[in-house]
């Protein structure tokens, strides 16, 4: 009849309210469906990279000397190493680390100090990728206008070259460099005297380096108290001391260059021996 329930008193559809399904299946209200599921928690950056560990931040107040020591007065003072206490090695890398992405973003993501020397001839339209660098904290120093190598060349040869890539860098980033660090590791007294006049305050060299087939300790690199030719210096074994500058070869020059993911393979891999030696990352110019 008009008006009336189809379904009969008591039962579970006349206590609901609902009507009863004419196949006599319970007539249940429609499912909601669940929500987007929250994805999944992103490990930690140092985990992101291979690393046990985070990098252990560098100390606040340095260790440090006042100023490096010069051979003699009027020339720049030679360093591959830093006096310190302080349980820091340096990673310092030549022309070429901006063009790589991931390298970009692992400085970023690991807060990795690093310090780059650049040739401006052979950056090139690299310093456009190298703001990047520059916003996540790496630092500019001077490697030379055109990656002469400057041993035995005339003062106003050296001069032009260190004095240039200087004006360059001032131009493009509004900052004059500090160190220097001479194409292929050579120099003599009259680029020591062409660096100091040019306003450095390092020649800056290195006791272990980096390459395509991973870390070693430096075969032949000057240090300060060592001749202006360049006698031969070296870490022992495989260890690096506090103090270290590691340098990487970067541009893809022939054997133990390194270039693309083998730059960060490598880098990562340096990270994983520096931890285990229970040292850490420091900004070479907080200790220069």
């Amino acid at each position: 009849m008009p008006g009336r329930r189809a379904d009969p008193p008591g039962s579970r559809a006349y206590a609901s309210g609902r009507p009863a399904d004419p196949s006599g299946r319970r007539a249940d209200p429609p499912r909601r469906h669940a929500g987007p599921q929250p994805a999944p928690a992103r490990p930690p950056a140092y985990r992101r990279w291979g690393l046990a560990g985070p990098l252990v931040p560098a100390p606040e107040k340095p260790d440090r000397a006042s100023v490096p020591r010069a051979v003699r007065p009027g020339l720049a003072p030679v360093v591959d190493r830093v006096a310190t206490r302080d349980n820091v090695v340096f990673l310092t890398f030549d022309d070429g680390a901006e063009k790589d992405p991931g390298f970009v973003r692992m400085v970023r993501e690991l807060r990795l100090p690093v310090s780059m020397f650049l040739t401006d001839s052979v950056v090139g339209p690299g310093y456009g990728h190298l703001a990047r660098l520059r916003e996540v904290g790496v630092t500019v120093q001077n490697h030379t206008l055109d990656h002469t190598a400057l041993r035995g060349l005339p003062y106003a040869g050296q001069r032009a070259e260190i004095c240039g890539q200087q004006d360059k860098l001032k131009q493009r980033f509004g900052v004059r460099p500090t160190l220097f660090r001479p194409p292929y590791g050579v120099y003599d007294t009259t680029t020591l005297r062409a660096a100091a006049d040019c306003g450095i305050a390092a020649v800056v060299l290195w006791r272990a380096s980096m390459g395509a087939d991973g870390f070693r300790p430096a075969a032949a690199t000057a240090s300060a108290s060592a001749s202006v030719t360049g006698a031969a210096t070296a870490t022992a074994g495989d260890r690096l001391r506090p103090g270290d500058i590691v340098h990487a070869h970067v541009r893809d020059r022939g054997p133990g260059r390194l270039d693309g993911a083998t730059l960060t393979r490598v880098t990562v891999g340096l990270l994983r021996r520096i931890q285990e030696q229970g040292l850490t990352v420091g900004r070479l110019e907080d200790y220069l």
